[in-house]
């Protein structure tokens, strides 16, 4: 009887084995645009690393980052096109084309991005297949909340931002500074310092950390001590990467597009960014500046338009914008992550 389970037990991980030794090797091109000191890179590289060993060496990923394969704002459709495998998407980058992710823009919603990144990227789900219909989406996920920073001039109220150039981190963010009465200066990531050095803008949305990994405390003095917006982030495939792979691969990756891996993934960088906001506060030359009851009431009334403008795009793209952001606001608040 020992003999026969035994025999079992070798033809069965033989066979195991063989179906292993069967799937072709995949050389998958990962593509983002934040530097390879950022901590989203190491997390991407962390992510591939399990990948490959959970296939056992059959799925092996090549990181480019710094846009280096292309702009940050054309991520999404390298991706679709097949110039990345994988790809890193700023939806916020593309106004108007991603509707429903989007409401993650509006200022006020979110008290951190931890519980906040798990709860958003189970709320997505089920609308990703068809908002992100010309990929495979594979997760989302939050950086730490960030805020206004200003190069030479203090900003405490809405009315403080007339007149601005701004940096705005999204769409969203981008049409609440003209409704204050700023104008935008659009430019990535990677590109802000310069513009800000330059003069062509003098304000700027921002986390914490960022504003020193890009060297823009270079450039800006003053800082919002307040938690404002945040910004969606997302990972997606090329869908015919993804359909080439065995059911074995395709079980590998769908393991690790999940909203546990989108914690994992977001954990480093909200941890990095918090910590930032500490370090400007200790430098010479800077001032942090909290609000008011007074003055946060005001911020979160001048923002109430936004919502309206979110729910009209929404609307459009056949949704009923009250569900949506209400079981966004839901998972939220079960996880303790709602402003």
């Amino acid at each position: 009887m020992a003999g026969t389970i035994a025999t079992a037990l070798v033809a069965l991980w033989a066979s195991a084995g063989a179906g292993v030794a069967e799937d072709s090797t995949i050389d998958l091109k990962f593509a983002h645009w934040l530097p390879s000191t950022h901590p989203v890179d190491a997390a991407a590289r962390a992510w591939a690393a399990s990948i490959e060993k959970a296939s056992h060496g059959t799925i092996r990923t090549t990181i480019f980052p710094a846009q280096q394969l292309g702009k940050a704002f054309d991520h999404y459709n390298m991706a679709r096109d097949g110039i990345a495998d994988i790809a890193y998407v700023g939806p916020g980058y593309e106004p108007g084309r991603f509707p429903v992710v989007s409401a993650s823009e509006l200022p006020f919603v979110f008290s951190n991005s931890l519980a906040g990144t798990a709860a958003f990227d189970a709320w997505y789900r089920k609308y990703a297949a068809q908002e992100m219909k010309d990929v495979h989406f594979c997760l989302a996920f939050l950086h730490d909340p960030g805020t206004v920073h200003t190069t030479h001039k203090k900003v405490l109220e809405p009315a403080d931002m007339r007149g601005l150039k701004v940096r705005p981190a999204n769409a969203t963010i981008a049409k609440f500074m003209v409704m204050l009465g700023a104008t935008n200066v659009q430019a990535s990531a990677p590109e802000a310092r310069d513009v800000l050095e330059k003069g062509v803008a003098d304000a700027i949305t921002f986390p914490w950390g960022s504003i020193v990994l890009f060297g823009i405390d270079k450039v800006v003095k003053y800082h919002v001590d307040s938690a404002f917006y945040v910004s969606e982030q997302v990972w997606v495939l090329n869908k015919a990467r993804y359909e080439q792979m065995s059911p074995a691969q395709r079980k590998v990756i769908d393991d690790h597009c999940t909203s546990a891996w989108a914690e994992k993934v977001a954990t480093p960088w909200v941890e990095f960014e918090a910590a930032g906001r500490d370090k400007i506060k200790a430098m010479p030359g800077h001032e942090v500046d909290p609000l008011t009851p007074e003055q946060l009431a005001e911020w979160r009334k001048a923002a109430e338009p936004l919502r309206a403008d979110w729910a009209v795009a929404v609307r459009k793209a056949g949704y009923d914008p009250d569900a949506v952001l209400d079981e966004l606001k839901s998972r939220l608040a079960a996880g303790n992550a709602a402003y």
